[in-house]
This record gives C-alpha cells, structure tokens and sequence, in this order.
C-alpha cells in the first residue's frame, strides 16, 4: 500500500483525491491537513470527501505526519515550498498540482530535485490535457510557417488566477518550439485599435463564468484553413485519477524533477 497525506484535503481537489483513495486498492490515505483556522480542522477527511470514515482527521500541521507516509500531494495555496523541503526531507515522494508558483519556487523544486527529492509538478494532471500538451508541440512543429497561434482557457467563476496555469503551458509548448520568449511573445488580450496582427505574438485569452471546470483550445489559423486543437474537463476527478497515476509512477522512479509526460511516456 503507498500511504499518501494530502495538504489541503477539504478543498475541491483534496476532496476528489480522499474519495479516490478511498477507492483503491493499492493507496492509503495516512494524512490530510488544512490551513489553521479551516472550519473542518478536528474532522474525519472521509467524511468530508463524502466517503465512509477513514480514521484520518484533518490537521493544521503537515510535519507530524510525515513519518507514516511515501508520498504527499499538494493541491494547496498554502506554503507549498516549505511542505516541498520537509517531505524532501524525510524521503517522501512529492505531487505537487498548486498552479501559482513564481519562477523562484520552480528553482527551488529543481534545487530539491536535485539534491535527491522525487518531485512531480504540473499546472495540469489530466490524461486528456497532457494528450493535448504533446499534440500542441507536434502541430506546432507541423504548421510552422503561416500559422497564427491562438490560446483560449475558460473557466468557472471563482477562479482566481488568469491566464489559468494549463493556458500558460501551453504557450510555453509553443514558445520552447519557436524559440520564442513567453513574457516578450504572449499578447494577453486584445482592446482598441492594436494594428494587425503580427506573425510573431500568441494571443492569450481567458474566460470566466459559472461552474465551468476547465476548457482550453489552441487555434492555429491561416489563410484558407484553421485547426483547433480542444480538451474539455467536465468533472473534477479525471484532475484526481491523474495525480494518483501520477504518485504510482513516482514511487518507483529515481531521484529527479518529472511532469506528466513522463508520467505518461510521452518523453
């Protein structure tokens, strides 16, 4: 059995990821924590997943579980480069799916990575959505020359980052093909008399609204054709299955920084 704590495992994601453990055969929830404060400190995360009691109750203090546990995931907005440095620590495998870290948390990761941490991090765990990281780059590669390059995401409401975390790697999909550099290259958004379009930008669009999960399309477009690339997310979960694939596949895996498309064997 892989004992797993989840950070954060009375939110959206920490939920689905509780009731899939839950479900499993080969995976053991042995912790679940919470920000101090969080009104279901003190209770069952089962319970709150919506599943059976698992004997597990949610905590505010992520160290004094780490003994009984292999692997963390963390879909948090908490101090997740700090939770990062003590599962290093203490050998554990690492999941992180939290999408708002800066470019100093990412060499952080690298840095623990490194220096012996089994660490996977992507803005996005879904199958499908890794299926459409791999087939950006080969369309980009294709349709090279002519193409303009439109990114469209769209998400619920209460989302607070835009562009989301999945839109800004698929830019970078296709900046690392180009050459391109994504804070130069990606126009977020277009408003008043901009000019035409240049060849050498990608347009980045967000939109927000009701309780959509996730949808995200590239748009390559030229003169007398236009190739869509979509995926769209309409639960939770598939996010959740992808983690867990994700945490098998790190048990076994050296030392080393991964993403999903190792995961996967798309590398």
């Amino acid at each position: 059995m892989i004992r797993i704590i989840i950070t954060g495992a009375a939110g959206r994601m920490g939920r689905h990821l509780v009731a899939n453990i839950a479900a499993s055969d080969d995976l053991k929830l042995t912790g679940a924590t919470e920000y101090p404060g969080s009104e279901f400190l003190g209770i069952d995360a089962g319970s709150v997943a919506g599943v059976k009691p698992l004997g597990v109750k949610i905590t505010p203090e992520l160290a004094p579980l780490l003994d009984n546990a292999d692997a963390v995931i963390d879909f948090s907005t908490g101090d997740v480069i700090g939770n990062a440095r003590m599962a290093a620590a203490k050998g554990l495998a690492i999941v992180i799916g939290t999408t708002a870290l800066t470019a100093d948390d990412k060499a952080e990761l690298r840095r623990l990575a490194d220096n012996g941490a089994r660490i996977i991090q992507t803005t996005n765990f879904s199958v499908g959505v890794n299926l459409l990281f791999y087939l950006t780059k080969i369309a980009t590669q294709t349709l090279s020359d002519g193409f303009d390059i439109e990114i469209i995401e769209a998400h619920h409401n209460k989302k607070k980052d835009a562009p989301s975390g999945t839109a800004v790697s698929l830019a970078e999909v296709v900046t690392g093909v180009k050459g391109w550099d994504y804070d130069k290259d990606v126009r977020h958004g277009r408003q008043g008399i901009v000019g035409a379009r240049t060849q050498h930008e990608i347009g980045m669009h967000s939109i927000r609204g009701g309780d959509i999960v996730g949808d995200h399309t590239v748009l390559f477009a030229a003169d007398g054709e236009r190739v869509e690339l979509t995926h769209k997310a309409s639960s939770r979960n598939t996010f959740a299955k992808g983690a867990l694939r994700a945490v098998r596949y790190l048990i076994n895996a050296k030392p080393g920084m991964y993403d999903m498309q190792d995961v996967l064997g798309f590398k």
